[in-house]
């Protein structure tokens, strides 16, 4: 049993993606392997995989190097074919880079992911019955103390401005979180009686958001 804490958290961005790398297969495996020729990519290496599989698509993942022609995926179990047509996920890999620190986070919160539901009435029951059909769209928001001197804010408000969509990384005690989405960022400070003045910063996630173990 573990007990994880925020304290001491770095939250990252980057919107540096090295060119694409051509999947040609991608199998239903645990972990999934990709077939990608001279990927030249390490163990550990971060990247976006971008593909045919809509539940596995717009997100970023560590990869394992098996050979010079192909990688497996950490933390992508494509082992279904019903969620994971065979054949079908082939795409493209970006290898990221150059995570710049988020300055100055005062908090963190988080909004949606929660499980969606269709509720069914059958005519012969009295009880309604709940269907899962996937989970809500998450947000993650941050506070900044502001200060217009942070080079990196001053980035952030330009990524924000033409929606360039980035990777964010929260490396804590529990671990790596990895998620990839759209960055706004808000340039119209809050101002309170005896605290510092703040920010917004929201990240909408496209895919998945992973956490690799520490």
């Amino acid at each position: 049993m573990a007990f994880n804490f925020p304290e001491g958290s770095r939250f990252q961005f980057s919107s540096t993606f090295a060119g694409a790398k051509t999947i040609t297969a991608l199998s239903n495996a645990n972990p999934a392997v990709a077939t990608c020729t001279s990927h030249g990519y390490s163990t550990n290496d971060e990247i976006l995989l971008s593909s045919g599989w809509e539940d596995a698509t717009d997100t970023i993942y560590k990869v394992t190097s098996i050979d010079a022609n192909s990688f497996s995926i950490q933390g992508l179990d494509t082992s279904s074919t019903s969620l994971f047509p065979a054949g079908t996920g082939i795409g493209s890999a970006y290898e990221v880079s150059a995570f710049a620190d988020i300055p100055q986070v005062l908090t963190i919160s988080s909004s949606g992911g929660d499980a969606r539901y269709t509720d069914v009435q059958l005519l012969a029951s009295r009880n309604a019955i709940k269907i899962p059909t996937g989970f809500n769209a998450t947000t993650t928001t941050l506070t900044l103390a502001h200060d217009t001197t942070q080079a990196a804010y001053i980035t952030m408000i330009g990524l924000s401005r033409v929606s360039t969509k980035v990777a964010f990384k929260v490396i804590g005690t529990g671990g790596t979180e990895y998620g990839y989405g759209y960055m706004s960022v808000s340039e119209v400070p809050t101002r309170t009686a005896n605290q510092v003045n703040a920010v917004s910063v929201a990240i909408s996630y496209l895919g998945r958001t992973i956490t690799y173990a520490a």
